[in-house]
């Protein structure tokens, strides 16, 4: 007999499942009194408070939602570097793990009328020690709730994939989410991937149109991924930013592509590039008091920022950072990254919960479960 929940896998990495999740948690607590959240596996953790280790999203749903349930039935296992190994030289019993994951769920599940089980990657994550997602979701008795990337042809395929080894598990598949949908395809991908389910029997239970502010990187996250703190700025380490400029033109050419919201990559050594950069940001707040230019600088180079050039930056509160990389280094590793969204970005979670709750059939959903 299946469980009051649901558990949330994926098509893949980086599709969106805890941005659907947390609209998902959001509408839920509108029929529910109470819901619970869990993510069975973890990969990527930190630290609490209390001096515990939990899975990063089990954070950010307990903090934003105000969950009371505790760390450790929230985030029962989590699978650091060199646990796979451990595992494997049998230092590890999968009746163990098993066990801290069921007596977890069983917490959480007497304590609320429904439970949100969100997994790790796409389904088949964790196979190497007996708990991928699809193993989780039979084990816990929860049927599954497929989030694909937007698309057609390649979402389907990777559907197809994933409900295979929910198959194999006799895990029984009651919906798919498409996320990041591009707007003018919305109408046809939502014709089309219907017709498509219909051979398996399975409703389309939203198509959420993609959200730019859902992917703007902030400059927490180049702290994060430069591994270094900001020099300026640090009260906007959460400003977003739709513009990502790497100069290495002449500061005419660059002048008139200055814009608001952008963030600047250039050498510390451009002092010509970040000067023309200030005086535009202070021509815009004499002109527009009432209207803020958001900035962001990153400086590059083997030398960093004269002190006075760092103070100027100062002066007009420029979130900045230094890094010894070059430009060109430092712009792969930003194209390559994606951002996630952070306990602290109150911004970015009101945007999830609002765009995925008005684009899940939340009455349809009911009806399944």
């Amino acid at each position: 007999m299946l469980k009051k929940g649901l558990f949330i896998a994926s098509t893949g990495q980086n599709v969106g499942k805890t941005t659907t999740c947390l609209g998902l948690y959001s509408g839920l607590c509108k029929t529910y009194s109470s819901v619970g959240y869990m993510k069975p596996v973890g990969q990527e953790h930190v630290e609490t408070k209390k001096g515990v280790f939990v899975d990063k999203d089990v954070l950010l749903f307990k903090e934003h939602f105000h969950i009371n349930d505790r760390d450790e039935d929230m985030s029962p296992l989590l699978i650091p570097p060199g646990f796979t190994r451990n595992y494997l030289d049998g230092n590890m019993r999968n009746e163990i793990l098993i066990e801290t994951i069921e007596k977890a769920f069983c917490e959480i599940e007497k304590r609320h009328d429904f439970v949100i089980v969100e997994g790790t990657g796409h389904c088949g994550v964790g196979s190497i020690v007996n708990l991928n997602n699809a193993q989780a979701a039979h084990l816990l008795q929860l049927p599954v709730v497929l989030i694909a990337s937007g698309g057609l042809g390649s979402a389907f395929d990777q559907l197809t994939l994933n409900k295979y080894l929910c198959d194999a598990f006799n895990v029984p598949v009651v919906g798919v989410i498409l996320n990041r949908v591009k707007p003018e395809k919305k109408e046809m991908i939502e014709r089309y991937i219907r017709l498509a389910l219909q051979r398996w029997k399975i409703p389309l239970l939203g198509c959420i149109p993609f959200d730019p502010l859902l992917s703007y990187p902030a400059m927490k996250d180049f702290e994060s991924l430069f591994n270094a703190q900001l020099i300026t700025g640090e009260q906007y380490r959460l400003r977003h930013f739709k513009h990502i400029h790497l100069v290495a033109s002449s500061v005419e050419n660059y002048r008139d592509r200055i814009v608001s919201s952008q963030l600047l990559i250039t050498p510390a050594m451009r002092e010509d590039i970040i000067l023309a950069t200030l005086a535009t940001y202070w021509e815009h707040q004499q002109a527009y008091p009432d209207q803020e230019f958001s900035a962001g600088m990153i400086l590059t180079g083997d030398f960093p920022p004269r002190h006075h050039i760092v103070e100027e930056i100062r002066k007009a509160s420029i979130p900045m950072l230094y890094t010894p990389l070059h430009s060109d280094e430092v712009m792969q590793m930003i194209n390559s990254f994606t951002a996630k969204i952070r306990t602290e970005d109150l911004e970015k979670i009101q945007e999830a919960i609002q765009v995925v709750e008005q684009h899940i059939n939340f009455p349809l959903l009911r009806s399944l479960i």
